[in-house]
């Protein structure tokens, strides 16, 4: 059999696009699952809840630098002709009204859904990602603002960056295909039923990525489920309490 090795335009940017989402996921991964970065920050605060508070704020700014802002560089370099606007980072393509129907329509049953999910035991061993004893007003908001910008980021490599130019490459079902497959894929280390359920949820937030033109419905929605999940285990986990100001 006879192969051709040649490179095409369009070979390029499905290669980098790929290979490059799947390094910069793979380095934040690596530095989020290292416990000796973990271990060095319980270490410097031994004696209270400061390394855990340092050590989860790390990983999600990590996150928004590794899978935003490094990816977004290095991209609008590589390939001009993509645009944030194309990468679903855009205001006023005519489907605002949709967005917010969307936002609305997918994060209500979420949050009602995770009301009643944070009450379960296992629930608790995962969420909050935080472990502090206590937490306050100000904790709360640090924490809420850390995974905005880390599922910000994370939505731009997913449904932007592995998204939207493979599109014109590979054609809209292969694209769906690829990034469904390795957005399942990163949740494997998380767990079974995490893995199995963002199958379809990947599958529905690329389809609405396509309708709206933009990637807000998926970071906002995306929100909704890791807020949710974390603020109503926060309320309901036995070990841990919210406090006017921590101690």
């Amino acid at each position: 059999m006879t192969y051709d090795f040649t490179w095409k335009e369009s070979d390029i940017i499905t290669f980098v696009t790929i290979v490059g989402s799947t390094f910069f996921f793979s380095v934040y991964w690596f530095i989020f699952a290292s416990e000796k970065i973990k271990a060095n920050f319980y270490k410097k605060y031994p004696n209270n809840d400061e390394g855990t508070i340092r050590h989860v704020l790390f990983t999600k700014y990590a996150g928004f630098i590794l899978m935003g802002l490094a990816p977004a560089v290095l991209f609008l370099i590589l390939f001009p002709q993509y645009t944030l606007s194309d990468y679903g980072i855009a205001f006023g393509k005519g489907t605002d009204l949709l967005t917010l129907y969307w936002c609305l329509g997918l994060g209500i049953p979420i949050i009602i859904m995770n009301y009643f999910a944070a009450q379960r035991p296992k629930t608790f061993s995962m969420y909050p990602q935080i472990r502090a004893k206590e937490w306050d007003r100000s904790l709360i908001i640090r924490y809420s603002l850390g995974w905005c910008l880390y599922l910000f980021g994370y939505e731009f490599l997913f449904r932007g960056i592995l998204f939207i130019p493979l599109i014109d490459t590979l054609g809209v079902w292969p694209a769906i295909a690829v990034n469904v497959a390795l957005y399942a894929a990163t949740h494997i280390p998380k767990s079974l039923d995490e893995t199995i359920g963002a199958a379809p949820l990947g599958f529905i937030l690329c389809l609405i990525t396509l309708q709206t033109g933009t990637i807000w419905v998926a970071f906002v929605v995306h929100v909704f489920l890791a807020l949710s999940n974390s603020l109503f285990a926060l309320k309901f986990h036995p070990e841990f309490k919210i406090a006017k100001k921590r101690s």
